[in-house]
């Protein structure tokens, strides 16, 4: 056999092994991949980036009130399709199918709980059903919990993530409960009592120009876009380019439409602290 010979070769499939699904998320700031568990720990933030995934309402819940203090109010009131709303899919349809798929009968869960032993009624809005947006029983249900705290004369916190702003399926309805909402908090103020609204990526148009704006205090986690209308449409409609970062958490306090920008990790500290200094 001749030493510098033609080699021959076994040609062998070598299956690639497969890695299980659900363990990593791909980070939408930086690409990375993160591993499951070590998002989770870290309240959904990318531990490279700093980049906050949305949370879910009853996520928002636990991280911000006391361990077994927090007591829902209004949990089975559902919206009614008043309207007979026609479309490619049906209202009816929609409200199923997003109750369905994140386990909650609307936009928003509100309640009372304490946050470091002190009682205040919240409001999450849940942007996986139907993007956040208000309609009727969203805005009823804010505005009942408004009215509660008004009446017990504790402080309100409403996190907002609400890329629907009002939501067109109601038409007028949905509109109504821009002022309805705003009428509520117009009486807590008058009653001297605080308010601290938190802007979660993303919260705009009939979410932001109603409640979320009115706040004593107004909080956005970093790099939330806020606004009415989205960046786009804006640059399609007056034909120039924007400022860099322009709606984003950073342009807005830099123009004094928000007070702080505080990381997800600080976030009870710190309104528990404007709880202590404002209340």
């Amino acid at each position: 056999m001749p030493l510098f010979g033609k080699p021959r070769y076994t040609l062998v499939k070598i299956r690639k092994k497969e890695i299980p699904q659900g363990l990593w998320t791909k980070c939408q700031g930086c690409g990375q991949p993160i591993y499951n568990k070590e998002l989770k720990a870290n309240n959904k933030v990318c531990p490279k980036c700093n980049h906050h995934f949305t949370l879910t309402a009853r996520e928002r819940i636990d991280l911000l009130i006391d361990k077994n203090t927090f007591q829902e109010s209004d949990a089975n009131m559902q919206t009614v399709d008043v309207l007979n709303f026609k479309g490619p899919k049906g209202y009816d349809d929609k409200l199923a199918e997003d109750e369905k798929a994140t386990d909650l009968k609307e936009a928003v869960i509100t309640g009372d709980g304490e946050i470091d032993k002190r009682k205040v009624a919240i409001a999450v809005t849940d942007s996986r059903f139907i993007m956040g947006s208000m309609g009727s029983v969203v805005g009823e249900k804010i505005s009942r919990n408004i009215e509660y705290a008004t009446k017990n004369k504790i402080p309100v916190i409403i996190v907002s993530g609400s890329g629907g702003g009002a939501r067109m399926y109601e038409g007028m309805f949905s509109l109504m409960q821009m002022a309805k909402t705003s009428a509520a908090l117009a009486r807590h103020h008058e009653a001297n009592l605080l308010f601290i609204s938190v802007l979660t990526d993303p919260t705009m148009a009939g979410v932001m120009a109603s409640f979320a704006g009115l706040g004593d205090i107004i909080i956005a986690e970093p790099k939330a876009l806020i606004g009415f209308t989205g960046p786009r449409v804006i640059e399609q409609t007056i034909k120039q380019k924007l400022p860099p970062g322009f709606q984003r958490s950073e342009f807005m306090l830099e123009h004094g439409l928000i007070d702080m920008i505080v990381h997800r990790r600080q976030l009870k500290e710190t309104i528990s602290n404007l709880l202590d200094y404002l209340s």
